[in-house]
C-alpha cells in the first residue's frame, strides 16, 4: 500500500473508529494521526495496519485493535513526566503513543521477534522509550516505582510483581477477560499495598499466554 494510501486510512481510523467512541482528547487523537502504525507491524501484517479488529501477531500474541487501544490510553489519563510501564509492548505502538504524550516510557517485550519490530520501530519514531527484554509477568523492577502501568493485552491472572512496582498512588490499564469472548477495560489504584479495580468499557481480547490463570485439576 503506498504511503499516501496509508496516510488516508490513518485518518479514517481515527474518524471511524477512534473519535465516534468517546475519545476526545486532543493529544491523544494527534498522536495517532501522527504515529504510523503499520511501523509497528511485521511486514506481512502491515496491510491490516488499520483494520477494525485485533491483529494476530502469531504466538497466542495480538496488537489490540485501535479503539480499544485509544480508549485504555484515555483512561490512562497520562501526564507528561510520568513514569510508565508497558508490559507486552509488542511492536512498540502503544509505547510510542504513551511517550508522545510526555511520559518517561520503559517498554517490556519477551518475544524476541517483537522486540526486534519494536527495536526497529521505536527507534525511528519513539528514540526515548527504553525498549528491554525480559518475562513480562515479573514487570521490570530496575525502573521502577511507576506512576502507570499500561499492560497491552488481556490478564486472566496479574502476578504481585506488578502492585510492588507502583508507586503508593499508581495505576494499571489492561483487560480483564470475563468470558472466551468479551473482556472489560479496567483501571486499577494501588490503596493501603493492594489493586482495587474499577471496569469502564466492553471490549475483546485474547489473554496474554504468560498471565493465563492457571488450569484447575479435575477429579
Amino acid at each position: 500500500m503506498a504511503s499516501s494510501d496509508m496516510h488516508a486510512a490513518r485518518m479514517m481510523m481515527v474518524d471511524s473508529q477512534v473519535r465516534p467512541n468517546k475519545v476526545t482528547d486532543a493529544a491523544l487523537i494527534a498522536s495517532l494521526r501522527s504515529l504510523p502504525r503499520e511501523d509497528f507491524l511485521p511486514p506481512n501484517l502491515v496491510a491490516r495496519a488499520y483494520a477494525d479488529e485485533p491483529i494476530r501477531l502469531g504466538d497466542e500474541r495480538v496488537m489490540l485493535e485501535p479503539m480499544v487501544i485509544a480508549r485504555m490510553l484515555q483512561l490512562a489519563a497520562i501526564r507528561p513526566g510520568e513514569n510508565v510501564l508497558v508490559a507486552a509492548c509488542g511492536g512498540g505502538y502503544s509505547a510510542a503513543l504513551i511517550a508522545s504524550l510526555g511520559a518517561v516510557v520503559t517498554a517490556l517485550e519477551e518475544s524476541p521477534a517483537l522486540t526486534a519490530v519494536a527495536t526497529r520501530a521505536l527507534s525511528e519514531h519513539a528514540p526515548g522509550v527504553s525498549l528491554v527484554s525480559g518475562p513480562i509477568a515479573a514487570g521490570w523492577p530496575k525502573s521502577a516505582p511507576y506512576d502507570l502501568i499500561f499492560i497491552d493485552g488481556a490478564v486472566e491472572d496479574l502476578p504481585d510483581e506488578f502492585a510492588s512496582q507502583l508507586r503508593p498512588d499508581g495505576r494499571i490499564v489492561m483487560v480483564l477477560p470475563v468470558s472466551a469472548k468479551l473482556g472489560h477495560a479496567v483501571i486499577g489504584h494501588l490503596s493501603q499495598g493492594s489493586l482495587a479495580f474499577t471496569a469502564t468499557f466492553d471490549c475483546a481480547a485474547s489473554p496474554l499466554p504468560m498471565m493465563r490463570r492457571a488450569a484447575a485439576f479435575v477429579f
